[in-house]
């Protein structure tokens, strides 16, 4: 078959529908894969497609240049301004130009359909790239983890008197862990009379759970004979037999929990109950994304991820992979099914409820070509991960993931109202193409951008019908303050963001904004990452704010992390909190348009050292998604701690350089000097991987070293601060073999 070169790649003649020229591994894929047992043929597909792109290609079009018009007006604004900022003019200017919007009032949204898992479970939300198919089927399988393993590997257990995690069992920090477990117990399950670290045997009788305790193993003197729960309707279950149950099933705010009980297994054959470890229910939700943590630059790398989401939604999606020495085979979970209290039998999901992230509305593929020109990505997205999921609808799959019949859609980096409108009419155009129900198709609303932000009743407002989930993402967020405030001066250094008016006051407004537009109990309020997969102890110390905030879900970066995060959602009941936060008085204007200028002098060395924290950061992300593809890694930052870095982490680094560059913080020859210098370091970091290519060896022809640059230098031109065109332009020449 002929083949011919764009932009760097050598790929087979697109294959021809109506309009559209698709890409033949594509056209491929959707051929023999995603239509078949879907009702919808290859033809009707590429036909809706076509039809969408006509359509809302033009409208998507202008939205896009909306977007540059008001940043052309307010970079001028500030330039005007720059020596004599008022508060209030700015905040005049910006409904002048229709940037802020009058807020619609007297209106809750009306989503129906919508699985319990986002109208009234709270609980941690785990985020993966839908590119790697073992994280997927990871994060799917979180609903339940092992608190015992998460404690026994996290620094939540410290390693004083005990041997540190990983390497041979450790009895001493087993027992740590087993005391930290059974106090968890006491606090959440507790006894009408003594302790479960006393407990030597737990049974059901006449639908009670009933607590054998003997001995004086805890601090306070212990009750002898039997007890049962203080709460006798936190028990929900058991498996096994009552006189000796094999598991105890328990609830609180809506969460589960597991005593696992087998005499015969390692742990519990030394323990006086026989309690082998204790299953919590963790990631209640998942959300398999397309965009900020993968690296798809092409139809190849969008196959990839398109058919993870395929094998989700049919649970077909399996991995085998070697683990110390031995082959795993790794498959969706099945349900948990369990006996309750009067006798009958039940069951509870074993897998996260999943959502997919599609890619925002200003990213083009060429996978997909209408009249030569590549098609908005976010089109393709949306009518792919939407048939698939139509298979899990068509009960295609062995695993439901929507028991209500909905399809969750996480819509990243809208800018406004009106482009949240124009994703719920290029919802129902999908619906309409792939013969859906209308409003089967719910959408999240990443309030991620500063213009969403602003606007956030408008942008929740015109959709709806649709909405099911709002989060804040403090990431991109901070990336976007920058760029939008570019002109108006320095920045203040990246970690002090963090305490920054306007920020506080964007995670405050989200909430009760959400509030107010009637998602309690209708869908999901959500908070950021943690992004340090290793620090679980500070995680469990600081990330209990965000239920306290009022969020009913919070991302965490790993299994792990869900379990432990999912502690704190036994601890806080989010409901009762969103109740109190209802009545609360909302933030001012003035402080979320707050802009996190610079107030001091900064000495040589603070300013070196951001650069280089910066620089470091860039470098060690870059690497890796230029370089071999990853579009999610944790990076050692430059004191070697391991950071999770996406691309709204490197949005915010790119643009912190970039605005200091701008405004002659630092200058070009500073930048290069530091990026090169940096680059020795990510290179040693990564000197233990043999297919590892160092870039300071040759930074002038080392791809990843110029994107890395790039980034920095065009930072203010790029439109909104994003990183993909520049990353996708470098990937493929990598791919290239450039």
């Amino acid at each position: 078959m002929a083949r011919r070169e764009r932009s760097g790649v050598t790929f087979q003649r697109m294959k021809q529908f109506g309009r559209l020229e698709v890409d033949p591994v594509l056209a491929t894929f959707v051929e023999d894969e995603l239509t078949p047992d879907s009702g919808v043929t290859a033809a009707e597909f590429w036909g809706g497609l076509e039809a969408i792109v006509a359509d809302l290609g033009p409208r998507n079009t202008a939205l896009l240049a909306r977007r540059d018009e008001l940043q052309a007006k307010i970079d001028s604004w500030h330039i005007a301004n720059r020596q004599n900022h008022d508060s209030s003019a700015y905040i005049e200017f910006l409904r002048e130009i229709g940037y802020l919007q009058e807020p619609p009032t007297g209106f809750s949204i009306t989503t129906t359909g919508v699985d319990p898992e986002i109208t009234s479970i709270a609980g941690p939300q785990l985020v993966v790239p839908l590119d790697n198919s073992r994280y997927a089927l990871n994060a799917a399988n979180a609903r339940w983890g092992s608190f015992y393993d998460a404690l026994y590997g996290a620094d939540v257990i410290s390693d004083e008197d005990c041997a540190e995690a990983g390497g041979s069992y450790d009895p001493v920090r087993g027992n740590k862990v087993i005391a930290y477990a059974r106090a968890f117990l006491d606090r959440h399950a507790p006894l009408a009379t003594g302790s479960h670290t006393d407990a030597t045997a737990y049974t059901i009788t006449n639908g009670d759970l009933t607590v054998t305790l003997a001995g004086q193993a805890s601090a306070a003197p212990t009750t002898h004979g039997e007890s049962t729960l203080t709460d006798p309707a936190q028990l929900v279950g058991f498996t096994g037999d009552p006189g000796m149950p094999s598991s105890v099933l328990l609830s609180k705010h809506g969460l589960h929990l597991s005593i696992e009980i087998d005499r015969t297994a390692n742990i519990g054959r030394d323990d006086k109950a026989g309690i082998n470890d204790i299953a919590l229910e963790a990631a209640v939700t998942a959300i398999m994304d397309c965009e900020d943590s993968v690296s798809a630059v092409d139809a190849e790398d969008k196959v990839v991820v398109y058919r993870n989401w395929l094998g989700l939604m049919k649970g077909t999606l399996t991995r085998s992979f070697d683990k110390d020495g031995r082959t795993v085979d790794r498959a969706l979970n099945g349900d948990r099914t369990f006996t309750a209290p009067d006798g009958s039998e039940s069951s509870l999901p074993g897998r996260a409820l999943m959502l997919v992230r599609n890619v925002g509305h200003h990213l083009r593929t060429d996978a997909v070509t209408y009249e030569g020109e590549p098609i908005f990505e976010t089109f393709l997205d949306a009518m792919v991960t939407s048939l698939a999921a139509k298979h899990d609808l068509a009960n295609n799959s062995a695993h439901r993931n929507s028991r209500s019949g909905s399809i969750y859609i996480v819509k990243p980096k809208l800018h406004g109202a009106d482009e949240a409108a124009l994703a719920g009419d290029l919802f129902g155009r999908v619906e309409d193409a792939l013969k859906l129900e209308r409003h089967t198709l719910k959408m999240g609303i990443m309030d991620e951008e500063r213009r969403t932000s602003l606007n956030l009743a408008a942008a929740i407002e015109r959709a709806k019908e649709r909405v099911v989930f709002i989060n804040t993402g403090f990431l991109d967020r901070t990336g976007d303050e920058i760029h939008t405030d570019m002109e108006a001066g320095p920045v203040l250094p990246k970690n002090e963001m963090k305490g920054a008016r306007w920020l506080l006051a964007y995670e405050d407004s989200n909430v009760d904004t959400g509030l107010a537009c009637g998602l309690q109990n209708r869908a999901q309020i959500g908070k950021g990452m943690w992004a340090q997969p290793s620090n679980m102890a500070e995680m469990l110390a600081e990330k209990i704010g965000h239920p306290n905030a009022g969020a009913s879900c919070s991302w965490v970066p790993s299994p792990t992390a869900a379990t432990l995060h999912a502690t704190h959602y036994f601890e806080v009941d989010v409901a009762a909190r969103q109740g109190e936060l209802a009545t609360r008085q909302p933030r001012i204007l003035g402080d979320l348009t707050t802009i996190p200028l610079l107030d001091r002098e900064l000495s040589a060395h603070e300013i070196q050292l951001e650069l280089d924290n910066n620089a470091q950061s860039i470098l060690g992300y870059i690497v890796r998604w230029v370089g071999v593809g990853v579009g999610c890694s944790t990076v050692p930052d430059i004191h070697d701690v391991g950071l999770m870095e996406d691309l709204a982490t490197l949005r915010i680094s790119s643009q912190h350089v970039a605005n200091w560059l701008h405004h002659g913080v630092l200058n070009e020859a500073q930048v290069r000097e530091s990026m090169v210098r940096m680059a020795a370091q990510v290179d040693k970091q990564n000197s233990d991987d043999p297919a590892y290519q160092p870039m300071a060896i040759d930074p002038d022809n080392s791809i990843p070293f110029q994107a890395a640059l790039s980034l920095v230098l065009e930072g203010c031109d790029e439109p909104n601060g994003y990183t993909e065109r520049i990353l996708r332009h470098h990937r493929r020449l990598m791919k290239a073999g450039a």
